[in-house]
């Protein structure tokens, strides 16, 4: 009795087995999805806007420090080498009118200390050097302040993703405890996914604007140290012709050496100096 019994649910069980095959055979296979980076972007919601904005502010910045950051833009060997035959020759005036044709950085410290001169004849040369010392430090300002702004993007960025990224996965916690339908384990696998693409998007942004903060800086304190070297050549050669012009009044008569010849008269005179240890350091 028993015999039969298993025998006759083994074929059963045989029988059945067709039937399980071609139902598992018409189930389709779930589909895997491709999902795009433009829905990806999407998917990060608002914040994934701010991170593009601060993209594009990277992307701004690059173009205008590669065009600002080059040496023509600071200082050029002709300029410098006409600057120093005119200030050798006491045309200060011609040297003031010279530099307004030129738009780099060495060519605004010459016309604001020309400018100076013309109109302070009885100034020194330590309100000069004063004056170039301030205004090259203005400038060494300006041609480095537009690099720190990369590194603030670079450092914004990536704590603007992770505020997405906490936002996201805090929605998607609130909505598992408020038992909403339709929100699986599953779901909230994919909602965490989707919140920490914005943590990925601030990486994106963060990381170039690294990059470019660290090569543009290093170029910026390059430039800047050759226009710190030109403004004290500027002044050096100044100092120079302020000599020659004093020992110009004060020559002739006795066994006095006789007086270097001037090209041409300069409206610049300054008093007689003494120079101290403590002056030419400054220089």
């Amino acid at each position: 009795m028993k015999c039969r019994l298993l025998t006759v649910a083994t074929a059963l069980f045989a029988s059945s087995l067709p039937a399980f095959a071609q139902k598992a055979a018409a189930t389709p296979a779930p589909e895997h999805k491709q999902v795009s980076l433009l829905e990806l972007s999407q998917s990060g919601g608002p914040v994934m806007i701010v991170l593009f904005i601060f993209s594009v502010v990277m992307v701004a910045l690059a173009l205008t420090l590669l065009l600002t950051l080059r040496r023509r833009a600071v200082v050029t060997d002709r300029f410098m080498s006409t600057m120093e035959s005119m200030v050798r020759a006491g045309d200060i005036q011609g040297l003031s009118a010279y530099s307004r044709r030129y738009g780099h950085r060495m060519a605004s410290i010459v016309q604001q200390t020309t400018d100076f001169i013309l109109q302070t004849p009885q100034a020194g040369i330590e309100e000069v050097r004063e004056l170039i010392q301030t205004e090259g430090s203005r400038q060494v300002t300006q041609l480095t302040s537009r690099v720190t702004y990369l590194a603030d993007v670079g450092a914004i960025a990536p704590l603007v993703g992770l505020l997405g990224t906490v936002i996201g996965m805090t929605q998607a916690f609130f909505d598992l405890a408020a038992g909403k339908e339709g929100v699986q384990q599953l779901e909230l696998t994919s909602g965490i996914s989707h919140a920490l693409i914005t943590t990925a998007g601030g990486l994106v942004v963060a990381v170039p604007a690294l990059v470019l903060y660290a090569v543009f800086r290093g170029r910026a304190l390059k430039l800047a140290s050759e226009l710190e070297a030109s403004a004290t050549h500027f002044i050096l050669e100044l100092q120079m012709y302020s000599n020659r012009v004093r020992q110009a009044q004060q020559g002739g008569g006795g066994g006095r050496p006789a007086p270097v010849a001037v090209a041409e008269p300069s409206p610049w005179s300054p008093p007689p100096m003494t120079m101290s240890a403590r002056d030419l350091q400054g220089i």
